[in-house]
């Protein structure tokens, strides 16, 4: 039997601070390390070089010729991403087939996370379990994950949140919009919380990712990159939205689009949230923030045609559609 074991002798340890709470990551081995600080280096989380001594959340990394073993026992589920979840009093364990994520909260979040060998900076499993592990322990913090893009709109500076699965349009219509003068929070991934009763969100990854021939800019487009150096439009910290766009491809022309109830509303963005279900243990205060963007924002539908495929066709018709 595989024993769980925590690090001695941390090889490498690092602070970052992302929506008011500091991060201490520590790692087992410097390959590894180094891995994980590129990819935190595509999300938006600030180094922090002269931390408070007790931080609010701890990540720990190993290497491990096998993972542990699982306490038996524990109700468990699949998750659409390939992983099995197990549920415990105070957390629960994520394992997948070369990783295994455990997270508990006892007063301070800690989560382990074991790791079979080194991993490519592309492999897709330990960018997948390491993002997992940041959005599981600030969900303790009432900080939840959205799969979004954020957009500024500029004639009033509300919020536009573009909600919808890989392959939905999201990056492709947020580049357009940057490039047509919108300021931006992310392409992909948000973070929502409260602040005064209100929902606001943030940007959680940094840099920008289009499948290969959507946009281009400058003719120079790559799959990835980073937004500031080609947009002249800012990145914007924080915004509260006042309108929520699920995405489709309709492959058509022309954009259509259909004004939601809030109560299909509230639908969507139970859908696009899957942990708001799955982390039982926050799932009522999750569901309520979601409740509450609902309520707040306006709720369309929105069936994209190429005509967003221009910067000013996209700024236009989108617009139109906030403001109809």
């Amino acid at each position: 039997m595989n024993g769980i074991n925590v690090l001695d002798r941390p090889a490498s340890q690092k602070f970052y601070a992302v929506a008011g709470r500091l991060l201490f990551i520590q790692s087992s081995d410097l390959r590894l390390a180094a891995r994980i600080e590129q990819l935190f280096s595509g999300w938006q989380l600030t180094p922090v070089s002269f931390p408070e001594p007790n931080p609010d959340i701890k990540i720990s990394f190993s290497i491990s010729d096998g993972l542990p073993d699982v306490p038996g026992g524990l109700d468990e589920f699949k998750i659409s991403e390939g992983g099995r979840c197990r549920i415990t009093d105070n957390g629960f364990y994520l394992g997948f087939d070369g990783s295994l994520l455990h997270l508990k909260n006892n007063g301070a979040v800690d989560v382990f996370i074991w790791i079979k060998k080194i991993r490519d900076p592309s492999d897709a499993e330990l960018a997948r379990v390491t993002s997992f592990a940041v959005c599981a322990a600030l969900r303790r913090f009432r900080i939840f994950e959205l799969h979004s893009a954020g957009v500024v709109i500029p004639e009033n500076g509300s919020g536009l949140l573009i909600i919808g699965p890989s392959g939905s349009g999201k990056s492709t219509l947020t580049t357009q919009l940057a490039r047509a003068g919108w300021g931006y929070l992310s392409d992909d991934e948000l973070l929502l919380s409260l602040s005064e009763n209100e929902v606001e969100a943030r940007g959680f990854r940094s840099f920008f990712a289009l499948a290969p021939g959507t946009a281009t800019v400058n003719n120079r487009m790559k799959t990835c990159f980073e937004p500031e150096s080609v947009f002249a439009a800012p990145r914007v910290n924080r915004v509260a939205p006042r309108f929520l766009l699920f995405t489709s491809l309709n492959g058509a022309n022309k954009t259509q689009w259909r004004e939601l109830t809030q109560s299909e509303t509230m639908a969507h963005l139970i859908r696009a949230c899957p942990w708001a279900s799955y982390d039982t243990l926050v799932a009522g205060p999750y569901l309520d923030t979601l409740s509450r963007l609902a309520r707040q924002a306006k709720g369309v539908n929105l069936m994209a045609g190429t005509d967003l495929l221009d910067a000013s066709g996209a700024s236009r018709i989108i617009s139109s559609v906030c403001h109809a």
